[in-house]
């Protein structure tokens, strides 16, 4: 973990707005703004402007319950959500559908910090691929000057070739040896009412 702030440290004092992971090829997991960070970038981000950043996880509550959590982030606020009562149509799962208090979401937790659109916001979701670039896209409307996608997400990619299954090992914030837990801090996860 020392290595991994001290190499952090390093990075941003000789790495300006250049501290960004290199552009997705995907189409799919760009940005308007071209903004991306690894895992370790976000951090060290974080690390070095601490409340004038809002970090924000992405994902789904009921997954984080799952998958775990880092306090790093300041903030839960899913950009899909699962609906209990209907089956995704592509694969077997439960269907999940855009929270439409995202973008809000986001804007209530700038304001709450005194930040407003200059700041730097950060944006983590499972892997970086599905939930990421979407998920900064619905911010457009909110005409924030920084929004960076962590391109490897909380879990990291699947290793490739895994004689052991099809696990996420590579990179990451949990890979990446960043701190973690299964504990949630209520104070942080979204919370919405069930009708």
């Amino acid at each position: 973990m020392l290595k991994i702030l001290c190499a952090a440290a390093l990075m941003l004092t000789t790495i300006s707005p250049a501290l960004a992971a290199p552009e997705p090829k995907d189409p799919k997991k760009q940005t308007p703004w071209g903004l991306y960070l690894t895992a370790a970038e976000a951090f060290a981000l974080k690390q070095a402007k601490g409340p004038d950043v809002l970090f924000v996880d992405v994902r789904e509550p009921i997954e984080i319950m799952f998958t775990g959590f880092t306090d790093v982030v300041d903030i839960n606020i899913p950009y899909l959500l699962v609906n209990p009562a209907k089956w995704n149509s592509k694969k077997p799962v439960l269907a999940m559908e855009p929270n439409p208090g995202f973008a809000v979401g986001v804007k209530a937790a700038l304001t709450a910090r005194g930040l407003d659109k200059s700041a730097p916001v950060i944006l983590m979701c499972r892997s970086g691929g599905t939930r990421g670039a979407p998920s900064a896209l619905a911010l457009k409307g909110l005409d924030l000057e920084q929004v960076y996608v962590v391109v490897d997400g909380f879990e990291g990619s699947v290793a490739k070739n895994d004689p052991n299954g099809p696990w996420r090992r590579v990179n990451g914030w949990k890979n990446t040896g960043l701190p973690w837990s299964y504990k949630l801090d209520p104070k942080k996860i979204y919370l919405r009412s069930i009708e």
